[in-house]
């Protein structure tokens, strides 16, 4: 059986999306996007141009709802299937866009540079438990144009995993989807073996930017999938009430559906978000909160009674280190949403309020990762009965570590995490230099990076990416793009 933990009744779930309806269609929203606005006005919704504010109607709603798809995939740079967004699938990915990276020998942060984001791209293509890579962090060797499309362009080069990414700029959209298209080969291929997921923010509370909306249509023309990160923050921008932001996040992501759904109906998307609960003390918006962490939990719940799969920033941690609390808010965020079965799991790696990546957080993450998703398979009978003969072997044997029985089921059984966790008894450990976790970690990111095998994505398409990547530079003034080593 599937270990399951929910926090909302049936009953509340109804509520909330009654209530959100009603905020919807008498409160409006405000969409900052001309076409977008005419679109709705189109479709029945009553539309004031001047105040850029839509009402919705439930009928607008319902259109929206009945052509979301309940499931999608997600496949890799070869085209291979990596996910299955349906019911309680669950799939981990680092967090996205950090402005820092966490340097190792310093234990300082620093603006992260092209060599930093190869070195990312080559420890996540290795990850086991990590389905997916992210344009982790913003590389500030280019221009700031191309920043969107330039992380994009190193991903595809070098990790064949699918891609979690975004555009800050309608302009960056273009190069990004001709990337997309230079590795599938048609708007057609595209389509049938999605690629990337689009992250789309709503501005809280209750409002679309002209960039973000017109992102959401974008994608929608080329079946690209998005993933709505609505930001209510509680208590400040929010209801502080964990119903109310609920409520609230509620209007923002049924607002982005609908945009996204009456542009092309059957889009994927994921029903996701970035919430958290304000802390008056220090005003920081704290990601490892657990009432941030609960919200997550139940807007996923929402999400599934919606039949959407869903997303959550989650599993990470407002810590400025590799410490312990980094460890604690890390892993009990991510028990939490597998244990809720929130389908993208984003967060792996980040540190201090989704500002930083730390490659040495990410491979102990990958462990959380492994860790929570063996508890996800719950405890299941593997040939346990009838029992008898298991225990006379044990009562003559006196053991059982080289019983068939064992050699069977042991790695199925059991998840065997890597070097970054310490189970080697005091004495060991202490012969062998009394390494700490952070040590530990860096060693294994060392590792990673000595045994990285090159991308298998064609010769050919590779030159094409960086052709596209560097005409696109060249509009902006940059002669060069950095040096890189394929």
């Amino acid at each position: 059986m599937r270990p399951i933990v929910r926090f909302l009744s049936g009953e509340l779930i109804e509520k909330i999306i009654a209530e959100t309806r009603d905020v919807l269609c008498k409160l409006g929203v405000e969409i900052h996007n001309k076409n977008i606005l005419g679109m709705l006005h189109d479709h029945g919704a009553k539309v004031v141009m001047e105040k850029d504010h839509v009402f919705l109607t439930d009928k607008i709603i319902d259109k929206a709802l009945k052509t979301v798809p309940h499931s999608f995939k997600l496949y890799d740079i070869l085209g291979h299937e990596t996910h299955y967004f349906t019911e309680y699938n669950v799939y981990f990915t680092p967090g996205s866009a950090a402005l820092y990276i966490l340097d190792y020998d310093t234990q300082k942060i620093h603006k992260p540079k092209t060599d930093d984001y190869i070195r990312y791209a080559k420890v996540i293509s290795q990850l086991d438990n990590i389905a997916s890579q992210s344009t982790a962090f913003i590389p500030a060797d280019v221009h700031e144009k191309i920043s969107d499309s330039y992380r994009l362009y190193l991903s595809l080069l070098y990790c064949e995993k699918p891609v979690v990414t975004g555009a800050f700029t309608i302009e960056a959209f273009n190069i990004m989807k001709d990337l997309q298209l230079a590795v599938r080969g048609t708007k057609q291929e595209l389509a049938a073996k999605p690629l990337t997921i689009f992250s789309c923010c709503p501005t809280s509370p209750l409002k679309w930017s002209d960039a973000t909306s017109q992102n959401v249509v974008d994608c929608a023309h080329y079946s690209i999938p998005v993933e709505f990160i609505s930001m209510p923050l509680s208590g400040f921008i929010a209801p502080v009430t964990l119903v109310g932001t609920l409520v609230q996040h509620t209007a923002e992501t049924l607002s982005g559906v609908v945009i996204s759904q009456l542009t092309k109906p059957g889009t994927p998307v994921l029903y996701g978000g970035s919430p958290a609960a304000f802390d008056v003390r220090y005003e920081t918006t704290p990601m490892g909160a657990i009432e941030t962490q609960m919200i997550d939990c139940a807007y996923n719940e929402i999400g599934k009674y919606l039949s959407i799969p869903t997303q959550a920033y989650i599993s990470l941690s407002d810590s400025k280190q590799l410490d312990a609390q980094a460890g604690l808010e890390s892993s009990m965020g991510a028990t939490l949403a597998a244990l809720s079965g929130i389908n993208n799991i984003s967060g792996p790696g980040m540190l201090d309020f989704e500002s930083c990546q730390s490659l040495e957080k990410l491979v102990l993450d990958n462990e959380i990762c492994g860790m929570v998703l063996r508890m996800t398979k719950g405890i299941e009978p593997k040939d346990d009965f009838p029992s008898l003969p298991r225990f006379e072997e044990l009562l003559r044997e006196k053991h059982l570590l080289i019983s068939k029985h064992t050699r069977q089921y042991l790695t199925e059984e059991f998840y065997i995490p890597g070097p970054i966790i310490d189970r080697a008894p005091r004495a060991r450990w202490q012969d062998e230099g009394s390494v700490t976790l952070l040590k530990r970690a860096h060693k294994e990111v060392e590792k990673l990076i000595k045994e990285y095998v090159p991308s298998r994505l064609p010769g050919d398409t590779k030159k094409e990416l960086t052709k596209l990547m560097e005409n696109e530079a060249h509009q902006y003034g940059m002669e060069h793009l950095p040096h890189i080593t394929l």
